[in-house]
């Protein structure tokens, strides 16, 4: 979700080097983001210059009214669009008539929706589902489309306001609450969910759902995975207050289409600092250009066919295209003819994502606001007033950024700079000192520094340097492209105010790693070094193989441990052998692991202990560095087994366990490569934001929200938490680590 087509990393690095692309293709819903922090050219100039005898000229006549105005920011037009997507009810019309349904009467209302959702579902014996009628939020609507439905908006028509929690959207979010308890709940649900895969295992494709609303690109997977699937397509049911509205022409919906789509899609958008603007719009005009379309299409088309696959025309933002593909390309059989010119027929229905600068806090708040709902950890009016709060300071601190003064990096790089000419000078009269009128001792001296010279030099730049900008940065508001404008210590503040529960819980996270998971995971390793400090034959071997999962990359092993602790048993390896045994002999239901808030933090621990075998070297070299007379000692004075351990090895180990403690306890808070990959990447933290933990909370604003003053902000609140739970731990080590030479 962040900068849609392109890394937004990437993106922003080549824009503020000077070096950007000349054309991009990106995601529309973050246009207004990036128009609004001047990174993207506006387009005006180019199609107030088409000429009107151009057939393929670029005229937003041509374009369905979202693909448009999505790209629109503040009256500038700064992409085009390209293609479109929306979405309909995907319904399987077998399970329909298994189930007793009309298989050509769809639901049309919530109401509809909900009764076919139960009836639709089907359990196993030990209470597991077997089938789900319909998940709310599976496939493509998320609570935008139910919202939307229900009349609501989430920002005011002017930008300036967030109305994420307006009544209409509340009751959309309790709609979609009563759907989930209705079925069992989002916990239980979510878990047969996590187990959901791709392509011909496509739940809705193996009847292991009987309903989605999903995208149009759908018809693309069942014409290439299941071509006999008995299917059609409707629109999203609505609430029956807008059937009633909209036939009876009075309320709120009068006037308006009974059902309604969400459009998304991608647009070409030409950066700033593009070296060649003109010949980049001549790219954009032809590959958004009828003949470009029949083109592309014919040569994927011919691909297509070459590998023994359907092709499914993808639909695109201009009307005209479209009518020209229906007719050159048509799908291979009536149900996916039907579907796709029913996906085309509503795209003038679409509603579009708000256009605003504010767009990925938005997404995030409401869907922060949703799961908390269907968790009830809290109400849906409190889950989306308290994600408006957060996304209405967002707009009222850029809104009123103009009025805060630009900051002056002058008297920090003149401090810096007489600080750094003092610590030469007293370095140079340090060295005078030492080496005396010793001719010897100063060429040895000289030769020192020029060979530390690299060193010293690479660390004041690239280590010193942005350690000193980011103490800067955390009393600024920056944001990478424009000047840093200082706010003294609101960045601090509203870490600890407005944004204390978030904060709260990515700590809370991380001590609950910290208590649980340092412990096991040192105990783990303890326990394997002592097994492996036996003296048997082959014992290297068993050495090599405890040791080599702890050098597995962290990023493969969290994607190998995703699949071992899916949540569902058809995918996860140790929830099948735990329904094969547990729950058959028992009627132990698996976890739902890294599905399920309640386990997310768990498997991780259990994740983390795979790699004990990397701690398990230092212990194994603490237990041979053991006396042996100790241990003959205590065997004369009567101590066997767990007393000789306890007041004998444990003791001795102690200044192992106070590194392995310390070392444990910085890990936890600089957690981060695992619980992205696990947390479903892009910034995820896993359902209830059980997976948020400081870093990831830090990456997030640095670069989701590119708010790099609030970010190194919060890089010194981590480090100051760092280094006093080190002191801590550093006092309190005299009254329990012993070691062998008593310290002076």
């Amino acid at each position: 979700m962040g900068a849609g087509g392109m890394n937004p990393q990437k993106l922003m690095t080549s824009i503020v080097g000077g070096v950007a692309p000349d054309v991009i293709a990106q995601d529309r819903f973050t246009i207004g983001d990036w128009a609004s922090r001047d990174t993207f050219m506006p387009l005006d100039e180019f199609l107030r210059a088409e000429r009107k005898d151009d057939p393929d000229a670029i005229r937003e006549e041509n374009y369905y009214p979202a693909t448009w105005k999505e790209a629109v920011y503040q009256g500038r037009v700064y992409a085009i669009p390209t293609g479109v997507d929306d979405r309909l009810l995907y319904y399987n019309k077998s399970v329909f008539r298994k189930a007793g349904l009309d298989p050509n009467r769809p639901p049309r209302t919530w109401e509809e929706l909900k009764e076919y959702s139960k009836k639709l579902t089907k359990l196993n014996r030990d209470g597991t589902y077997e089938r789900l009628g319909f998940i709310p939020n599976y496939g493509n609507s998320w609570l935008y489309l139910y919202s939307w439905q229900n009349g609501g908006e989430f920002m005011s028509s002017d930008g300036r306001t967030c109305t994420l929690d307006n009544p209409y959207s509340v009751a959309a979010l309790q709609y979609m609450v009563e759907v989930y308890d209705a079925l069992g709940g989002y916990d239980k649900v979510n878990i047969f969910q996590s187990g959901f895969q791709g392509n011909e295992q496509d739940p809705f494709f193996t009847g292991k759902v009987a309903m989605k609303v999903d995208g149009s690109w759908v018809v693309d997977g069942i014409a290439r995975y299941a071509p006999g699937l008995d299917f059609a397509v409707a629109p999203a049911p609505v609430p029956a207050e807008r059937l009633r509205g909209v036939s009876q022409n009075k309320g709120r919906f009068a006037g308006q289409d009974p059902f309604i789509t969400w459009n998304g899609g991608f647009a070409f958008a030409i950066p700033h600092g593009a070296k060649h603007p003109r010949e980049a719009w001549r790219f954009i005009k032809w590959m958004n250009s009828e003949a470009a379309a029949v083109l592309g299409n014919r040569v994927q088309k011919k691909f297509n066919e070459s590998k023994g696959r359907p092709f499914i025309f993808p639909l695109r933002a201009n009307r005209r295209i479209n009518e020209t593909l229906l007719r050159v390309f048509p799908p291979a059989n009536e149900r996916l003819v039907a579907a796709q010119k029913a996906f085309i027929d509503i795209l003038p229905a679409g509603k579009y994502r708000p256009v605003t600068f504010v767009g990925q806090a938005l997404w995030d708040a409401h869907v922060r606001g949703f799961e908390q709902a269907v968790a009830h950890s809290k109400t849906p009016k409190v889950a989306l007033a308290e994600g408006r709060v957060l996304v209405q300071k967002e707009l009222d601190k850029t809104f009123s950024r103009e009025k805060l003064p630009v900051f002056s990096f002058a008297g920090p790089v003149a401090m810096a700079s007489l600080l750094a000419l003092c610590g030469l000078g007293l370095a140079f009269w340090n060295v005078r000192r030492i080496v005396g009128h010793s001719r010897q001792a100063r060429r040895e001296a000289v030769a020192g520094y020029l060979m530390a010279g690299p060193w010293i030099f690479g660390f004041l730049l690239l280590t010193a340097g942005p350690i000193a900008a980011s103490v800067l940065f955390a009393f600024c508001d920056y944001d990478v492209l424009h000047a840093p404008r200082y706010v003294g210590w609101n960045n601090f503040q509203t870490l600890f105010t407005d944004d204390r529960e978030l904060i709260g819980k990515a700590l809370w996270n991380a001590a609950y790693l910290s208590l649980i998971g340092i412990p096991l995971g040192m105990a783990t390793g303890l326990a394997i070094a002592m097994l492996l400090n036996m003296k048997v034959k082959g014992m290297s071997w068993y050495r090599t193989a405890f040791y080599i999962p702890s050098i597995v990359p962290a990023i493969a092993s969290a994607v190998l441990w995703a699949w071992i602790l899916a949540g569902d048993p058809g995918k996860g390896l140790l929830n099948a052998v735990w329904q094969a045994s547990l729950t058959q002999w028992f009627g132990w239901q698996p976890p739902g692991w890294f599905g399920v808030a309640e386990w997310a933090k768990p498997g991780l621990i259990v994740q983390g202990l795979w790699g004990a075998g990397g701690g398990m070297i230092l212990w194994l070299a603490g237990l041979q560095g053991v006396p042996q007379s100790l241990y003959e000692a205590a065997r004369i004075d009567g101590a066997r087994g767990w007393a000789q351990f306890r007041h004998v090895t444990l003791p001795m180990l102690s200044p192992y366990i106070f590194f392995n403690l310390i070392m444990g306890t910085i890990g936890a808070l600089q957690e981060f490569d695992r619980v992205y990959v696990l947390g479903g990447g892009s910034g995820g933290a896993g359902p209830l934001d059980a997976m948020l933990v400081p870093v990831l909370y830090l990456f997030n604003n640095a670069f989701r929200y590119f708010k790099m003053g609030y970010a190194s902000a919060i890089a010194w609140v981590i480090f100051i938490i760092i280094l006093v739970l080190t002191l801590l731990q550093w006092q309190a080590q005299k009254y329990w680590v012993h070691y062998e030479v008593d310290k002076k």
